[in-house]
């Protein structure tokens, strides 16, 4: 029998890599399948991700894409413990800056960042990783890094 394993709750994914500088430095560079981020500071996302774009009650725009695919990333390394939760509140705020920086007005912004600062801590935890499903019935995946 031939099996497949997969991840839920995935929207989108990113077709080239992306890169910006933040101010998180890790005394050593983190490389994973998807997500760098070295020890300067440079979050580069590869081509592949997958995320699951604006989260909660709200409407994907093009001014909350890029802002979300780092949120994102920076939350999953917090999740697989490669960075400290502690970040959280920089991520926040990060996302808030590159809304506003992509065109979205200061009242929504300011609304997303109050909903992942007051909702978001969950998808930091290393408990609610993204579980892997295997299909067909019978099979059995074992992976242990995020997508």
């Amino acid at each position: 029998m031939t099996c497949i394993c997969y991840r839920k709750g995935y929207k989108y994914q990113l077709h080239d890599d992306y890169g910006i500088n933040i101010n998180i430095f890790p005394e050593t560079s983190i490389i994973t399948r998807f997500i760098d981020l070295t020890s300067d500071g440079n979050l580069i996302i590869k081509a592949g991700y997958a995320w699951d774009g604006p989260s909660g009650p709200t409407i994907d725009t093009k001014n909350f894409m890029r802002g979300s695919l780092v949120h994102d990333a920076l939350y999953q390394l917090m999740r697989e413990q490669k960075i400290s939760q502690h970040h959280k509140d920089f991520a926040d705020r990060l996302l808030k800056t590159m809304c506003r920086d992509d065109g979205m007005s200061w009242l929504r912004a300011q609304m997303v960042y109050q909903g992942v600062k007051h909702f978001g801590k969950p998808a930091t935890d290393p408990a609610n990783k993204k579980r892997d499903h295997a299909a067909p019935k019978g099979c059995i995946c074992e992976h242990d890094e995020d997508v």
